[in-house]
């Protein structure tokens, strides 16, 4: 608790996060940076007592963050780590050494920032921009207020949406790694992959070193590496080039992969994680770690290892339950689609995998759908709870029935009632009763993995935790 708001005033969680959506939602970004820039001013300019981590790409920030974190917390450096979007609480955005800030603590971040705020919309008003500050905007203000008070001593923080005007963007990155570009939020970063890898190339600052994920096309390589060109003192690491995996199998609970940088060779390092782009996120977090600690040349091996071993990210290929397997992943665009079959099909041996999707509308509902289609048994489809964006289980039906045909789509406008369907389904087809060879997939947006996990979640019955003697009886 601060000495400033020595209680809450009565203030809850959700008092605070209701105040917070009540701004512009982050999925409609407003393109300046001078309402972030301000309010960190009248702070004391607060972003500048860490070191940073950037992260931006279409795919795999999420991923690359926790790697990233975890291995500088394993070399003793205290971590502040800040994600979007959020699977089932807002707190999970913002993490100080692996661990949410308590409800308690978001709601006195939120007290000690919202004059701040306040002041901020006011000034904000007064200019031809004229927008009081987004939801993500207060949010990114907090996360940076919570790491220096902490003090953290390097924060890792992914980028909202594109890089360039992104809130996180007033941060400095000692390291910036620019992961796969690929098609996604087109509305807001522009129509071509060209004009997205522009905006996403925005984080490369003077004296930076950039990480250049793998990238499909040549023309988003170029861009990069003439962002970081033009940049003084900054300089460039390409996966492929001066970064690579070496090597790679797949292994019980994720793979192996030997991992090189230019500071050295790290073989066989486990990862608790499917698939080739997990690999590649890795060695991307690899090397900005490379460049934020305090060590020269090779980090020691057994530290990585143990670091990469641990990170497990719920909603990305998360495994939920057993007996039939009920796997999460909020992959919702082609890219991440492709990533996640091509990660299924070499880690499992499914005979029926049956899906369960709910996307947003703004989204590219039929590609998405034709690359799960080989994959799926059938589909049941759904709607999540992002009621504002979230398209209509009869329209997400009917774009189902012409990829796969009608008779292996179902509709269940209740994520409860698809979720048990599924299940159903492969109960139907599993004759030996044990769920090997079955399962059920979740996907289409981190809204629709959030809902299936807190539906799915253990709980334990209230009754048992009373004496014998108290418990209710048949």
């Amino acid at each position: 608790m601060s000495l400033e708001h020595p209680s809450n005033n009565g203030l809850t969680l959700r008092d605070v996060y209701e105040e917070i959506l009540s701004r512009a939602p982050e999925h409609k970004p407003q393109p300046s940076l001078e309402r972030m820039r301000y309010c960190l001013d009248l702070m004391g300019n607060p972003e500048k007592s860490f070191r940073v981590i950037h992260i931006t790409g279409t795919n795999g920030k999420g991923s690359t963050s926790a790697l990233a974190e975890a291995l500088l917390r394993a070399y003793g450096m205290r971590t502040g780590l800040y994600t979007s979007p959020h699977l089932e609480k807002v707190t999970e955005r913002i993490r100080i050494d692996g661990e949410p800030v308590s409800d308690e603590r978001f709601v006195d971040l939120w007290l000690q920032v919202r004059d701040f705020i306040n002041m901020t919309d006011e000034w904000s008003k007064k200019q031809e921009f004229g927008a009081r500050m987004s939801f993500f905007e207060v949010l990114t203000i907090m996360a940076i207020w919570a790491f220096a008070d902490a003090p953290v001593d390097v924060a890792v923080i992914e980028v909202g949406m594109g890089g360039l005007w992104d809130a996180t963007n007033v941060m400095d990155g000692a390291a910036s790694i620019i992961g796969p570009v690929g098609m996604d939020h087109m509305q807001w970063l522009g129509d071509t992959v060209e004009k997205i890898a522009t905006e996403k190339a925005g984080i490369i600052k003077p004296g930076s070193v950039a990480i250049m994920g793998p990238q499909t096309k040549e023309s988003v390589r170029e861009i990069i590496r003439n962002a970081a060109a033009s940049q003084p003192g900054a300089s460039l690491l390409e996966d492929g080039e001066q970064l690579k995996v070496i090597s790679r199998l797949p292994a019980v609970g994720g793979q192996v992969a030997t991992l090189e940088t230019p500071n050295g060779t790290y073989a066989d390092v486990p990862i608790k994680m499917f698939g080739e782009h997990q690999a590649h996120n890795a060695l991307a977090a690899l090397a900005a770690c490379e460049v934020v600690l305090p060590v020269n040349g090779a980090l020691d091996g057994s530290v990585v290892e143990q670091a990469f071993s641990t990170v497990s990210i719920p909603g990305r290929m998360e495994i939920i339950r057993h007996s039939p397997t009920i796997m999460l992943d909020g992959g919702h665009n082609p890219q991440a689609v492709t990533a996640l079959r091509k990660a299924i099909e070499e880690n499992f041996d499914f005979t029926q995998l049956v899906g369960v999707v709910s996307m947003m509308k703004d989204k590219q509902v039929e590609t998405v759908l034709g690359i799960l289609e080989p994959l799926l048994s059938q589909i049941v489809v759904t709607q999540n709870s992002e009621i504002n964006r979230v398209m209509p289980v009869d329209d997400l039906y009917n774009v189902a029935c012409s990829v796969f045909g009608e008779d292996r789509v179902y509709r269940e406008p209740l994520m409860t009632n698809a979720l048990q369907k599924a299940v159903d389904l492969v109960d139907s087809h599993d004759e030996i009763g044990v769920g090997y060879g079955h399962g059920v997939l979740v996907t289409g947006s981190f809204v629709t993995v959030g809902d299936a996990r807190e539906l799915l979640k253990p709980r334990q019955n209230a009754d048992l935790l009373k004496p014998k003697s108290e418990r209710a009886r048949n």
